[in-house]
Order: structure tokens, then C-alpha cells, then sequence
């Protein structure tokens, strides 16, 4: 039933994104600054796909790389390296928000605090290694997708699409693993995963994200056939 759900929440976040290029590049941006907030929380809830132990929001962030591949296709580094930083700003906000929340001292009648404080106590952890990861993962594909492009002479679209997320998903996977989810002693905050935990929560989670990556792939052929004139 999970794997049912997952791709095909999976194809719908790709199409969506589709559709957002569709009518513009900046309802693209619009629409990665929704999903960097829903990936932060997704992330929190750990599940089983295929026989491994991954978190909730690899079929977002799989999403993102697929809307940052286009940007760098058809509209360049800039655009491409906007995006990004428009994640990374909104999950900033995100957590800022979310500790000023749960700071206000709930009255008699408040129910939600105890949820509340579960959810994001924990986030500002998540938060820091889903955006140190982001920031620098999402960078070198910007730079390796229009590196190979180059290299290739704008041929082998699929090569340049899934060379440049996959190897990004990698050094995403082990910067997220390690800073925001493992519970290493020498980190300041508690983790959600224990340390004999990292290396089987880390492949299996790049494995997934291999997955969006393929899957994506016919979406940015798609996109030329979508583009508005």
C-alpha cells in the first residue's frame, strides 16, 4: 500500500510542477516554496518503501530537483539559483515561525500545545540540516546540470537530468542523514534515528530519491512540450 501511495503521489507532485511551469516561471518558485514547507514537516514521519526505513518527503524533494532542472534548462543559472535560494529563505521563515509559535504560553482552553510542541521541537534540527543540505546539494545541480549540458553540447537531456540529481541526491542524503535525522553525541540536539540506524536509513533513502529521479525524467522532456512560446 505504501509503495501505491508514494508513487503515485510522486507523479502528481512531478505533474503539478509541470503545470506550474506551465504558466510561468514564477509559479514555479511559488510552488517550491510550498513544497520546501512541506517537505520540512513530511520529513518528521519515518515509513516503509520497498522493504526499506525512509522519511516522509523524498517525493517532494525529488519534485524540487525536477522544477530546478527545468529552470536551468530553459531559463538558466540565475533563475535556476533564485529558486533555490527561495527555498531555502521559506524554510527559514519556516522555523522562525514555528519557535515563536510554540514560545506563547497557551491558555486553559489551548489543546494543541502538547502536539504542537512534538511536531516542531524538533524541527529547528531538522530544519537546519533539510536546509544546509538543500543549499548545497541543490547548488552543485544547477552547476553540474548546466556543466554536463555543456559538456554535451545540449545533447542527452536525460543524461544531464539524472547524472546531476543523482549525484546531488547523494551528497543531499548524506548531509540530511548525518546533521538533521542521526542521533550522533557530538551534535547540540537529540535526533529522530539512532546512530547504528545512519548507513541503512541513509542508502535507502538515496535509493528513493534514484527512483523520483527516473521517474522525472520523461516530465522535463514533457517541458519543452508545455513551454509557453
Amino acid at each position: 500500500m505504501n509503495e501505491i501511495i508514494f508513487l503515485s503521489f510522486a507523479v502528481f507532485l512531478l505533474a503539478l510542477g509541470l503545470v506550474a511551469f506551465r504558466l510561468g516561471k514564477m509559479y514555479v518558485f511559488i510552488l517550491i516554496a510550498v513544497y520546501s514547507i512541506l517537505m520540512n514537516i513530511f520529513v518528521l514521519k519515518q515509513m516503509n518503501l520497498f522493504g526499506f526505513v525512509v522519511t516522509g518527503g523524498n517525493a517532494l524533494y525529488g519534485a524540487i530537483f525536477l522544477m530546478t532542472d527545468m529552470l536551468s534548462e530553459h531559463y538558466g543559472k540565475k533563475d535556476a539559483l533564485r529558486s533555490v535560494w527561495i527555498g531555502f529563505g521559506v524554510s527559514a521563515i519556516f522555523v522562525m515561525a514555528t519557535q515563536v509559535l510554540l514560545a506563547f504560553v497557551p491558555n486553559e482552553l489551548d489543546f494543541a500545545q502538547p502536539h504542537l510542541q512534538a511536531l516542531f521541537s524538533i524541527t529547528p534540527r531538522i530544519l537546519f540540516g533539510s536546509m544546509l543540505a538543500y543549499l548545497i546539494a541543490q547548488s552543485f545541480d544547477v552547476w553540474a546540470f548546466l556543466q554536463i549540458k555543456k559538456w554535451t553540447n545540449s545533447k542527452w537531456l536525460w543524461l544531464r537530468n539524472n547524472g546531476s540529481t543523482m549525484v546531488s541526491q547523494l551528497i543531499d542524503t548524506l548531509i540530511f542523514t548525518s546533521v538533521g535525522l542521526t542521533a550522533f553525541e557530538w551534535l547540540p540536539i537529540g535526533g529522530i534515528i539512532p546512530v547504528e540506524a545512519f548507513w541503512p536509513v541513509m542508502w535507502a533513502t538515496y535509493a528513493i530519491k534514484v527512483v523520483v529521479a527516473m521517474i522525472d525524467t520523461p516530465f522535463l522532456y514533457l517541458s519543452y512540450w508545455v513551454k509557453r512560446d
